[in-house]
């Protein structure tokens, strides 16, 4: 179960990158171009909750499960890069990158226009999506992660 979440948990983070950025050009049209907002603010928060999910039931598993390396509250954990990543780093990043998705949703859906709301919208998705692009643990820094 916990390698079935993982690889869902991977996999979903391409859907939760597409949708943030589909979300953060449809509210910047909306906020320079007087149209109005999709629907895809609103997909993006849905996905990323659901992303959140996932992760919440993988981090709880993972300090369970005591053969899980990569979630550990023991000594010395700060110490070493790849658990400090995955207890705190990703968990505190990922989730104030989920309260700015919803905080800004939920403002944008308060504002009078159309431009008021791709603004309030565009400002808080993408904060979010730069807090998520330095939270998710890439190939490339070693993490112990893979592309998928």
């Amino acid at each position: 179960m916990y390698t079935g979440l993982t690889h869902a948990h991977s996999g979903l983070r391409w859907l939760v990158l597409l949708f943030l950025l589909l979300a953060i050009i449809s509210a910047y049209r909306a906020w320079k171009g007087g149209g109005s907002l999709s629907k895809m603010p609103l997909f993006a928060l849905i996905v990323t909750h659901i992303q959140m999910l996932i992760g919440f039931v993988l981090y709880f598993i993972g300090i369970s499960n005591e053969s899980n390396l990569k979630i550990s509250f023991m000594d010395g954990f700060m110490k070493n890069a790849i658990t400090r990543f995955y207890t705190i780093e990703h968990l505190i990043l990922m989730l104030i990158a989920i309260v700015l998705i919803t905080v800004g949703y939920s403002k944008a859906k308060r504002k009078a226009t159309e431009e008021a709301k791709g603004k309030t919208t565009f400002t808080f998705y993408l904060i979010a999506l730069i807090l998520i692009l330095l939270a998710i643990p890439w190939p490339f820094r070693g993490l112990g992660a893979g592309w998928f």
